[in-house]
């Protein structure tokens, strides 16, 4: 989860700067500290993916900030090849192998920093494309008040995290965030006297005091045969970075209900669907609603700058969104950003989480026992005073944190 302060932080290096940098670079310097000066940069404003896409003009360098891509640089058709070797000879993948996909790992030594980069390489009709991803910061987010909940999201978290056995789940699309509350979640139950195991694909976070285990599909060394023998291991706690198949959803239930705490993330659009997620692994209902505890579905919303920003008024079609009545409008004020330099001409700068925390609680639990629908079981939850995704969005948006169009961008209504 990529969060900042205030637009500073994130605008310390300019896109006009950092692309004007770059250009003056490339007609002096060698594809070595050009690569190592794009990496150096692409930490420092907070990137969490680096695109490298040939083309038939050369190769288009791009960074992804707040979850979107940005045009940085398009390097000369004579540099493509130097450049994409530079970075494949540092993630060790071999670097005359151009037809077929690899893996890649630059480590944090390389870089002289505390943190990695996963790289991963595949061919196109201009050539091979790169796009490495900068795992996370270590020292940021490692507290759930650090993500964006609620307090009382926060509090039903902590209750059910602490329970002796059973699952957690963080559930949501590709980049919501999952990994990350997942983290949080387990540094929380980092205590000497617990015996803690990660099975993860990658590692993205190192944590003293974890025993962290990284699968590998080329020897057959997957998640399935990674949980099968953690559970012999006599573990307090188990992080399984995704549950992907229905193999796995059955090990981690049955992990669940034998006196082990785990926490795990699912692609799952809300906290309901979840359990039809689980049914059609063909876990039992009894299984499903015993050996669930907390179901956390989220998404990221960008934060509006907080140097190049304006407030009004909202209009009737934000108060149809907003659920405001417009007789109203006039004495609430929300805002949006103004695109500069300091946001990378968005308007936005660093993100924030927006939650739906589902306790499976005595009422909920039933629902699932009596095969009760999806949506059936979000008005049970929701009568039980559950926060949807949809109603944490908008409070966002009515404290002046995110905008409208952010909220209608990721949340589908």
């Amino acid at each position: 989860m990529t969060e900042t302060g205030n637009s500073g932080q994130h605008g310390e290096i300019r896109q006009k700067a950092l692309q004007e940098e770059l250009r003056e670079l490339v007609d002096v310097v060698g594809p070595a500290p050009l690569v190592d000066l794009l990496l150096e940069r692409a930490f420092q404003i907070q990137a969490t993916d680096v695109h490298l896409d040939p083309n038939e003009r050369g190769l288009r360098v791009r960074l992804r900030v707040d979850g979107l891509l940005h045009d940085i640089l398009e390097l000369p058709s004579a540099m493509t090849s130097q450049v994409i070797s530079r970075v494949k000879l540092m993630a060790n993948m071999d670097i005359t192998e151009r037809r077929l996909a690899q893996d890649g790992h630059i480590s944090s030594a390389a870089l002289q920093a505390h943190r990695d980069i996963r790289v991963g390489s595949g061919p196109t009709i201009h050539g091979e494309r790169l796009v490495l991803r900068l795992m996370p910061d270590a020292t940021r987010f490692t507290k759930l008040e650090e993500l964006g909940l609620e307090d009382a999201q926060i509090e039903k978290v902590k209750r059910f995290i602490r329970a002796p056995y059973g699952m957690v789940l963080s559930v949501g699309p590709v980049g919501s965030g999952k990994s990350t509350t997942m983290y949080s979640c387990l540094e929380l139950l980092n205590l000497p006297d617990r015996s803690l195991v990660t099975i993860e694909d990658p590692v993205e976070r190192r944590i003293p005091g974890v025993n962290q285990i990284q699968v590998d599909p080329k020897i057959d060394f997957n998640f399935v045969s990674a949980l099968r023998g953690v559970l012999r291991q006599d573990p307090d706690v188990m992080m399984v970075g995704e549950i992907r198949d229905p193999e796995t959803a059955h090990i981690a239930t049955r992990a669940g209900l034998t006196g082990v705490n785990v926490l795990t993330t699912l692609h799952a659009n809300d906290t309901s669907s979840t359990v039809d997620v689980f049914r059609d692994f063909g876990i039992p209902p009894m299984f499903i609603a015993d050996s669930l505890n907390c179901i956390i579905a989220q998404r990221l919303l960008r934060k509006i700058c907080t140097v190049d920003r304006e407030t009004y008024h909202p209009d009737n079609a934000d108060c149809v969104l907003l659920k405001i009545d417009p007789a109203d409008a006039q004495s609430i004020t929300i805002a949006r950003g103004v695109p500069s330099n300091a946001n990378f001409h968005t308007g936005y700068s660093g993100r924030t989480g927006v939650f739906e925390v589902m306790g499976v609680d005595e009422a909920v639990r039933e629902a699932i026992l009596h095969e009760k629908s999806g949506g059936e079981i979000l008005e049970v939850a929701r009568s039980q005073g559950m926060i949807t995704l949809e109603e944490s969005a908008r409070d966002k948006v009515l404290a002046g944190v995110t905008s409208v169009e952010e909220m209608i961008r990721v949340l589908t209504f």
